[in-house]
């Protein structure tokens, strides 16, 4: 807690937890149900769109990350509607959409300023770099992703379980996958600043994955990842601070150490 305090003087610090945390928080609500839909490759997919927009927005000298959450919201849109309807396999359309942004980004940064440190900050991530504008765009959408969840919290609860059910009882299971969408590619845009693109996504599954390990009910299941994700994400801010390693590496590496000894625990209370 001492070191914590330390940390907190700094004014990046104090940037980097308050829009992390509620970055977390918001990440782990919408993770349990895209995993539970298997819909957990929407958040990579969107992550590479999101690194392409930053790139073009860069180049075009606007702010990347308004420049970038209407083209990410709409290429969520784009991939829901192509998992549900189109003859393509989900998982090839993502490939294809993702791989195809990612490659977008990488020749416009090419061909303008080069692979200078304002793009790498955003492929990889950087706590200092976090300004006051990208914090209070990550608090408002933070909150407002956790409002609506817990607003419409039976609804997405219904639609992620059982869809044709959902739809018989009068729920609009298309308008709340839609909402799921809008909410994913808001937390990959807000949160790519401090991840990086390459590893926002996986602050989107692994609580949820590691919460499953030791929880059999939804509720139980959704707090337990957002404590999960909270942690993680403190942890890593601290770990990245003390040995001066990427962010959003530690973030992740943390995810997987809490995933390890919660798989270790499942399997023990199974015994």
């Amino acid at each position: 807690m001492e070191f914590l305090g330390e940390f907190l003087t700094y004014p990046f610090a104090r940037r980097a937890i308050i829009a992390g945390l509620l970055l977390s928080v918001s990440a782990a609500l919408l993770g349990v149900n895209l995993v539970l839909k298997r819909f957990s490759m929407l958040g990579d997919g969107l992550s590479h769109v999101s690194f392409g927009a930053a790139a073009v927005g860069l180049a075009c000298g606007a702010a990347p990350l308004q420049f970038s959450i209407p083209i990410v919201i709409v290429a969520a849109f784009l991939l829901l509607r192509l998992k549900q309807n189109s003859k393509i396999n989900g998982d090839a359309a993502t490939a294809i959409v993702s791989s195809s942004a990612l490659a977008v980004g990488i020749t416009v940064a090419s061909l303008t300023t080069g692979m200078n440190t304002d793009i790498t900050n955003y492929m990889f991530g950087s706590v200092l770099a976090l300004g006051k504008s990208e914090v209070m765009i990550a608090a408002f959408c933070g909150i407002i992703i956790i409002a609506v969840y817990i607003l419409f919290y039976q609804k997405i609860f219904t639609v992620t379980f059982d869809e044709d059910f959902a739809s018989v009882t009068g729920v609009k299971a298309r308008l709340y996958n839609s909402i799921n969408a809008i909410m994913t590619a808001l937390i990959v845009v807000i949160g790519m600043r401090i991840m990086g693109a390459l590893l926002i996504s996986s602050i989107i599954t692994f609580p949820a994955l590691s919460s499953m390990r030791i929880c059999k009910h939804y509720k139980c299941t959704v707090i337990v990842a957002a404590v999960v994700s909270v942690i993680s994400f403190v942890t890593g801010i601290l770990l990245s601070f003390t040995f001066d390693i990427p962010a959003g590496a530690a973030v992740v590496l943390t995810n997987l150490a809490i995933f390890l000894i919660l798989s270790f625990v499942g399997r023990i209370k199974k015994i």
